[in-house]
């Protein structure tokens, strides 16, 4: 079965819970940060049931909020040293943390620039910051050989659709 395998090949390059928490993270933070960018191209642009989030008052509570709060949720578990071994909660603080740093750096032009310039010229800044983030994180590199494997688990897949 297709699960199983999938399952095998994961435990297989993740013995070593460092690298399984980096490849959650990595993968988390470039997730987030396609679906916040494809979530803000929608309202800029008026589709889809998304749209602005507005206290009474005005007030726009920008993703960047959202963001420092799961970081700093996600340290102070750490700190605790609650998740830091290889647990289910360190799983789920990894995959935290990266969409929590998806979620801020997406507003890097944000609080670089001390004003909202997401849709200016400066916002290209928090593209740069997300590249530069997601090289450190680099899924290629901490998750290449486990994606490899599922890469050529598909290629022998079937064409009936049936598990190898």
């Amino acid at each position: 079965m297709v699960i199983r395998e999938l399952k095998r090949l994961y435990t297989f390059h993740f013995r070593d819970e460092r690298r399984e928490r980096l490849f959650l993270a990595s993968l988390s933070f470039l997730v987030t940060f396609a679906v916040i960018r494809t979530i803000t191209h929608l309202i800029r642009a008026g589709v889809g049931p998304f749209q602005n989030v507005t206290m009474s008052g005005g007030l726009h509570i920008h993703h960047l909020v959202w963001g420092l709060l799961l970081l700093l949720v996600v340290a102070y578990v750490w700190l605790l040293e609650i998740g830091v071994g290889s647990s289910w909660v360190a799983s789920l603080t990894a995959i935290a943390f990266g969409v929590g740093a998806a979620l801020t750096l997406d507003e890097f032009a944000l609080f670089l620039n001390l004003r909202d310039v997401y849709w200016e010229r400066q916002g290209r800044e928090s593209i740069d910051a997300v590249v530069i983030f997601a090289a450190l994180l680099s899924v290629g590199v901490w998750g290449w050989p486990f994606l490899k494997e599922v890469a050529g688990l598909l290629r022998h897949k079937p064409a009936s659709g049936g598990a190898t």
